[in-house]
């Protein structure tokens, strides 16, 4: 029998390999020129329909959820607003999913697709939701479920939120595996993938993508029945990006309307994730420009050799919230709605809080989930956490708060501002990492990276001359 080589540095040579066969798609076929691949083909490969995702979901405990009109909110909102202005606040009860979030969308794709395919099992590396959703959606299919966590310092103290979600999926039947922070956790993942040879159910697939796209057309469907319109602008966490692009996809899918795409994340910076000293000094484990800024600007850093969640295509703003602002308004949602959920859903619903005042009362804005909240998810476990951790927690601006040293509540209302990121930056940004080693490129290229960053083929072309890269004619 031949041994195979287990050292990191064979494991992470033969990477793109053991992903292919672990999601059955042969990326290679849709890799075109120097550095564009194409995208949409890679998604009308795998040959789902919204009205097929809709179904399969339905008969799984997913989707059709309830959107819900945060009047209280929306009134506290327009206090403080100018005269005429503050829309209406909606949020997308996604936490009356099985598994209690919107992750079950993509799980359920994932886990159909998985046994579809005759894999006897489905893994998937995770810390958050998804680990709940995948072994959720695993148990209903008659597959085994190993869940990676990424879950402690080298200290062993682990996230009160991480550890609650390791409860919710051995709960359900699933394995956890929870490792240290750092580079080990990719590693394993890919070890179990090669051994046990199931079904990756990554975040990042086009089925993890496609999942989401029945969220976005409930939310335009949702608001018409509600209301008689779609929404004037749609607010979303963003993390890995899948959030995001699957959302906006599922929206463009039932309407020609142009409804504002909003990415909101909750402001870490001076947070290295990979940090060990790092690890338990944030309040937030997803959700957060940890995950937003480095994979809207390189989204294939992800654990398939190309991630269908491409953000950047379908963003129109990027804002950051503070922690403090959105413990605060999980709070809010609590006593002024009676809807108790976990605060990494509320990111979205803090920046909808200050977006909504500016936009004029007859307008609608909708917060695209929530989450389930219990045990360590909950912000009291949360906040006792941090304060264990020697991070300072009081009433004030929340604008001085410094991550992994201080979470500041509002004083006042008016303070929850979202603050809004440059979006050409990071578009200039994104092309610049993906010229990277390059001295010739295509037109198809450029092309694609106009596609990528919503831009066009003039700005892009500037960059490329800017870089002393080569077109070719």
């Amino acid at each position: 029998m031949i041994m195979m080589d287990n050292s990191y540095n064979a494991v992470m040579a033969r990477k793109n390999n053991i992903m292919r066969k672990s999601v059955g798609i042969d990326y290679d076929k849709y890799e075109q020129d120097y550095l564009s691949f194409d995208y949409e083909k890679m998604l009308k490969d795998c040959n789902f329909s919204l009205s097929e995702i809709k179904k399969i979901q339905l008969e799984n405990g997913v989707g059709n959820t309830p959107l819900k009109e945060c009047k209280n909110i929306t009134k506290l909102a327009r206090k403080v607003a100018k005269k005429g202005y503050g829309a209406r606040i909606f949020i997308k009860d996604e936490a009356l999913n099985d598994s209690g979030s919107f992750k079950a969308r993509r799980a359920s794709i994932s886990c159909y697709q998985a046994k579809k395919l005759g894999y006897k099992g489905v893994i998937a590396a995770t810390s958050g939701n998804y680990g709940a959703a995948v072994a959720s959606q695993a148990a209903k299919y008659g597959l085994k479920c190993i869940i990676v966590q990424e879950c402690y310092d080298s200290q062993g103290i682990g996230q009160p939120e991480i550890i609650e979600k390791a409860r919710a999926c051995e709960a359900y039947g699933a394995e956890v595996v929870q490792l240290s922070v750092g580079p080990e956790l990719f590693y394993k993942f890919l070890l179990l993938l090669e051994e046990t040879e199931y079904f990756n159910a990554s975040l990042y697939t086009p089925y993890g993508i496609m999942g989401i796209e029945s969220l976005g057309a409930e939310l335009v469907e949702d608001s018409i029945n509600l209301t008689g319109k779609e929404p004037d602008m749609v607010v979303v966490t963003n993390a890995g990006g899948g959030n995001l692009t699957g959302t906006a996809r599922g929206i463009k899918k039932v309407t020609d309307k142009n409804i504002e795409i909003v990415g909101s994340s909750v402001n870490l910076k001076g947070l290295h994730m990979a940090s060990d000293t790092d690890f338990n000094k944030k309040s937030f484990t997803t959700g957060h420009t940890g995950f937003g800024i480095p994979f809207i600007m390189n989204p294939d850093r992800s654990d398939v050799p190309r991630s269908a969640a491409r953000a950047l295509r379908y963003i129109d703003r990027y804002v950051t919230v503070n922690q403090g602002e959105v413990f605060f308004i999980t709070e809010a949602l609590a006593v002024l709605e009676g809807i108790e959920r976990g605060p990494a859903g509320n990111t979205s619903l803090a920046a909808a809080f200050s977006l909504a005042q500016e936009l004029k009362e007859d307008q609608i804005i909708v917060v695209q989930e929530t989450e389930y909240t219990s045990a360590g998810k909950h912000h009291q476990a949360q906040l006792a956490f941090a304060r264990k951790n020697g991070i300072n927690i009081y009433f004030g601006n929340p604008q001085e708060e410094i991550p992994g040293k201080s979470i500041v509540f509002p004083d006042n209302i008016r303070k929850i501002k979202a603050k809004d990121l440059n979006l050409e930056t990071i578009k200039r940004k994104y092309i610049i990492n993906h010229l990277n080693g390059y001295k010739t490129i295509s037109r198809k290229d450029i092309e694609f990276l106009a596609i990528e960053t919503n831009s066009s083929a003039k700005f892009v072309k500037e960059i490329v001359q800017k870089n002393n890269i080569k077109v070719e004619e």
